[in-house]
């Protein structure tokens, strides 16, 4: 790979991370083939490097992926809960249609509202455990935690079940 592209492909690593290994990461580029599969991959690896970045000049600072969090029991169980009050509702809509009880809810409701209810236990534990440790990657599985609650939600408010 010629000089030309290699500096330019560095360019879509962030600047704190090319301070730390820009040096050896150019020379390595220039000893090898640039194949378009090569470009790719370093344009991918640069971008996510600006959403995960790796170690860079502070060796002493752990750094946790968002594969590594998003894969801890508390952070996909609520996920799945508010996925299955979701298909819940939407299997008891199909099957009964809506239909407003006027003195008990049913069973369908009491499990939506079981399944609702019992994460936010472990939304608080997971928030508690992670946010110190890595705050960036924690708020995304929390917005994506809250995407899945409101997914969950929108059919009992709109439908006003």
């Amino acid at each position: 790979m010629n000089v030309r592209l290699a500096r330019l492909l560095m360019r879509f690593y962030p600047r704190r991370w090319r301070e730390r290994y820009g040096a050896e990461f150019e020379a390595l580029l220039q000893c090898g083939p640039a194949s378009l599969r090569t470009i790719a991959d370093i344009m991918l690896s640069g971008f996510c490097e600006h959403i995960v970045p790796t170690l860079g000049a502070d060796m002493s600072h752990q750094t946790y992926p968002f594969g590594l969090i998003i894969r801890q029991p508390t952070a996909f169980v609520p996920i799945a809960m508010s996925l299955a009050a979701l298909t819940l509702v939407l299997v008891t809509i199909t099957v009964f249609g809506v239909a407003h009880q006027p003195s008990d809810e049913g069973t369908s409701a009491h499990i939506w509202q079981l399944l609702m209810a019992g994460q936010l236990p472990l939304l608080a534990l997971f928030a508690i455990r992670w946010l110190p440790r890595a705050p960036k990657q924690t708020l995304y599985v929390l917005a994506l935690q809250a995407g899945a609650v409101l997914a969950s939600m929108a059919p009992v408010l709109f439908l006003g079940l």
